[in-house]
C-alpha cells in the first residue's frame, strides 16, 4: 500500500456503488418472493379463523340445545328463575342469559353471539343479519365471501329443524 503525503494514512473504508446495487437487488428478488407468501398466510389466517368461529357456534348450539332440554324435562336447579320452558324461553350458560328459539339459540347478538361468547371487536368479525339470520363477516377478507351465517332453528308442522350453519371461505 502506497501512502500518498498530506493524505491520511488511514485506507478508505465503505460500500461501493456496485456493492450497494447488489445488495438492494438481492433484497428485492427476496422481498419478490417473500410477499406472495406472506399474503397467503394471512389468507390461510383468515380462513382458520372463520373455520374456528364456525366450530366455536356449532358446539354453543349444542351446549344450548343440551341445556334447554334439561330445562324441558324438569332436571335443571330450581333455583333457575329463568328456563327454556319459560316465556320467552332463555337458557343459562356460565352465568349470561341466551335467548331461545325452539330450542336452540336465537339468531340475534342475545343469541348465538352470547352462547358462541363471541368478542366482535376482538375476534375481528363485523355482525350481521335480519330476521332470522346472522351473520359474522371476517375482517379482511371480501364480503360475503369471508362469512359465517347461522339461521335459527325453525319449526315444520311440530317437528324442530336445526339451526344452518355455514362458513363461505372462498373470498378469505
Amino acid at each position: 500500500m502506497t501512502l500518498i503525503p498530506g493524505r491520511n494514512a488511514s485506507p478508505a473504508r465503505g460500500f461501493t456503488l456496485i456493492e450497494l446495487v447488489i445488495v438492494i437487488t438481492i433484497i428485492g428478488i427476496l422481498a419478490a418472493v417473500a410477499l406472495p407468501r406472506l399474503i397467503d398466510a394471512q389468507r390461510d389466517a383468515r380462513i382458520a379463523k372463520a373455520n374456528a368461529i364456525y366450530g366455536s357456534i356449532r358446539s354453543a348450539v349444542a351446549l344450548a340445545r343440551s341445556r334447554c332440554e334439561l330445562d324441558v324435562a324438569g332436571t335443571a336447579p330450581s333455583a333457575t328463575p329463568t328456563n327454556c320452558a319459560s316465556v320467552p324461553p332463555k337458557v343459562n350458560m356460565d352465568g349470561i342469559m341466551v335467548d331461545i328459539v325452539n330450542r336452540y339459540p336465537a339468531a340475534t347478538a342475545a343469541g348465538i353471539e352470547v352462547a358462541a361468547a363471541l368478542n366482535l371487536a376482538a375476534d375481528g368479525l363485523t355482525a350481521g343479519g335480519t330476521g332470522t339470520t346472522r351473520t359474522y363477516d371476517v375482517a379482511g377478507g371480501t364480503i360475503p365471501n369471508c362469512r359465517i351465517s347461522y339461521q335459527e332453528a325453525t319449526l315444520s308442522g311440530t317437528v324442530i329443524v336445526a339451526p344452518v350453519i355455514t362458513v363461505v371461505t372462498t373470498g378469505c
